[in-house]
């Protein structure tokens, strides 16, 4: 039995079969293997370039649509603004909104919503006052809307934050309170920033225009400059990020602003604030521009023209050069000055919402735009960008224009009934004065008024 046992197991036919099986599908397996590796490759090779397909068909779409909002008019640009801020605070109510939904925390959702509509009539409405005025006043619940509209906002707030401490449930006590905190950090961030950002529409649309483009710009430049120069790390929260790419950005961004500035300020459209919002690209008003549009004379400092200017003297002694004063529009180096924001401080915007997303660990605050994510993944640079605009603005570059609009409003707001009377009254006389109105007529209006 054991002869005929060995016999099998040395017959080399039976081997052979035996041996052959485990051979073949071990080189089976190893194919197998091979086209299992090149499958994935072939399939990320194609996601990556359907990614960048759409997102530069995204890309275009998004610029092209810019351009004609921006050609709409002060409204239609401000009504992207209010867009953008209400979208950008949904995303991001959206990463809190869930938890507090598995917990069945009562009203969590309209309450964000309701501190939302809160803030933006306290911070937005008085910008539209002045625009809208006669229907305003009117209407008296619209009246009464302006006249009281501070004590109004804080009855809101009042409101909003007593249903708050309502709908507290024991047990979610810390949670409920750091929703409270995530929603009023959101409103600083983004609404308050917005409502900026609105401002300097009003003062200008090239305010708004090119502190966007100048972080556009920055944004593109670093990706560029960092994929070809990057050998050091930035930072630890966006490891792609190079110092190399962010200083070269810097540079570039420069340049492109003093370029931007050069063909902006040469558009009334695009420098003179707004007197109505029914303006727009073929209809709108002429104004006296600012003085950071017009040329100015500047002294040279003596020691730069020593260094710059004593080597074409020396190679030259017939060349006399007047090179004391130049002249040349602010606006080159208020846009330079914009440019260094951009590229230094606004970029850190964009690392706080990268910090934010693997906080939660998300890739995007959401889907809105396919191929870029979510809104405030494409503008998480551009609030911090769009409150400095503001600040530097009006302590810089605004001449303190007080409008008729706005005199009004003042006067409506802080005056009694018979204060408002001899106001007008003082302005008659005024207008009598100038030989405006005569005698008679003002005696008539003043028995008017007195009746």
């Amino acid at each position: 039995m054991s002869k005929h046992n060995n016999k099998i197991f040395n017959n080399p036919s039976v081997n052979s079969t035996a041996n052959t099986t485990p051979a073949l599908s071990t080189v089976t397996s190893k194919e197998d293997n091979v086209e299992s590796k090149k499958q994935p490759v072939v399939n990320e090779r194609e996601k990556k370039k359907q990614a960048f397909i759409t997102r530069t068909i995204w890309t275009l779409i998004m610029i092209a649509g810019f351009f004609i909002v921006l050609a709409s008019g002060h409204l239609a640009i401000i009504g992207l603004v209010l867009l953008f801020q209400i979208l950008t605070f949904k995303e991001i109510i959206a990463l809190t909104s869930e938890p507090a939904r598995d917990k069945k925390i009562p009203y969590n959702k309209s309450l964000n919503w309701y501190f939302l509509i809160a803030t933006l009539y306290y911070l937005d409405s008085p910008s539209f006052f002045g625009f809208f005025q006669d229907s305003i006043f009117s209407y008296k619940i619209l009246t009464f809307l302006i006249v009281n509209h501070k004590f109004i906002s804080y009855s809101l707030f009042v409101a909003g934050f007593i249903f708050f401490v309502w709908t507290l449930k024991k047990g979610y006590y810390q949670f409920q309170f750091a929703q409270l905190c995530i929603t009023h950090m959101t409103l600083i961030l983004v609404v308050f920033q917005s409502h900026l950002i609105i401002d300097n529409i009003l003062n200008g649309i090239i305010w708004l225009f090119l502190p966007a483009s100048l972080v556009i710009v920055n944004d593109v430049f670093a990706y560029l400059c960092g994929i070809t120069f990057g050998r050091t790390q930035l930072i630890e929260i966006s490891p792609k990020k190079t110092v190399e790419g962010f200083v070269g950005a810097w540079i570039c961004t420069g340049i492109a602003a003093v370029i931007f500035s050069f063909f902006l300020s040469q558009s009334d459209y695009l420098i003179c604030p707004a007197v109505n919002l029914s303006t727009h690209l073929y209809n709108f008003p002429h104004c006296e521009p600012n003085p950071v549009f017009i040329p100015q004379i500047y002294q040279i400092p003596q020691n730069i023209i020593d260094i710059v200017f004593t080597p074409i003297k020396n190679f030259n002694s017939a060349i006399e050069p007047q090179y004391e004063i130049i002249s040349i529009k602010p606006i080159y180096i208020h846009s330079a000055i914009l440019a260094t924001f951009a590229s230094l401080i606004a970029p850190f915007g964009g690392f706080f919402a990268s910090g934010l997303k693997r906080a939660f660990g998300i890739k995007d605050f959401g889907d809105t735009i396919p191929g870029h994510g979510g809104i405030t993944d494409r503008l998480d640079c551009q609030f911090l960008m769009g409150s400095f605009s503001y600040l530097y603005y009006q302590t810089f570059i605004s001449n303190q224009n007080v409008s008729i609009g706005k005199i009004l409003q003042l006067a409506i707001i802080n005056l009694s009934v018979p204060q408002l009377i001899q106001l007008i009254k003082s302005l008659l006389r005024y207008l009598n004065n100038l030989d405006v109105i005569d005698e008679d007529k003002l005696r008539i209006i003043f028995g008017l008024l007195d009746n």
